[in-house]
């Protein structure tokens, strides 16, 4: 790892993070190398090695940066809202997700990949901000939903954390998709991420 001052380590870290998240709006895991990401910072590509040493571990770098915007999503439906009805909490949690297409495209991938090729300090520091996102959700459920007991708390984290993998591949098809479903003679109700999420939500809250 560089040795550098706390703030050049930093803000070195966030433009390499910065040029991945700009390359995977448009192009795919496959397609990303280091040289790609090298030529989106403004050092040379050497230089990633002083804070990465795979590509995997800048992507786990940009999945960890999603779930903290997510977790600010989440913490300011719980410090912002004294009570919320079942409803409204689940329009809530949805339209957070609207938000998030890059965390719901990163969840859609071969993450056991991502993790194995990542030195355990990159591991632990993205578990950290997933383990945040679970425990701000029980605490939404806690409080606005007081009469959930802790199994059926923990049994909404277990069947909606799994099911957020599936969201960005049932929301976003290319036209190629598309094709080979009406060649397949498929018929198939394509929704938007607002609408798959809200609909699993309703279900789980019962609404």
């Amino acid at each position: 790892m560089f040795k550098g001052t706390p703030e050049l380590i930093a803000k070195r870290r966030e433009e390499i993070i910065g040029a991945c998240e700009r390359l995977y709006k448009t192009m795919s895991f496959k397609e990303i190398t280091l040289k790609e990401i090298g030529n989106e910072t403004s050092f040379s590509r050497p230089t990633i090695y002083n804070y990465f040493q795979t590509k995997e571990e800048i992507f786990l770098a940009l999945f960890e940066r999603e779930y903290d915007r997510w977790n600010e999503d989440l913490t300011d439906i719980l410090e912002n809202n004294k009570k919320l009805t079942a409803a409204v909490l689940a329009e809530k949690i949805a339209k957070t997700l609207t938000k998030r297409t890059q965390l719901l495209k990163l969840l859609s991938m071969n993450n056991y990949d991502m993790e194995a090729n990542s030195r355990q300090e990159m591991l632990t520091s993205f578990k950290t901000s997933y383990g945040r996102s679970l425990q701000l959700m029980r605490k939404l459920l806690e409080k606005y939903r007081p009469k959930m007991s802790d199994a059926e708390i923990q049994n909404f984290i277990y069947i909606f954390f799994p099911f957020m993998f599936g969201i960005y591949p049932y929301t976003t098809v290319t036209i190629k998709q598309k094709t080979a479903m009406k060649e397949a003679d498929v018929d198939y109700s394509y929704q938007s991420v607002y609408e798959i999420t809200h609909n699993c939500l309703c279900r789980l809250l019962s609404v």
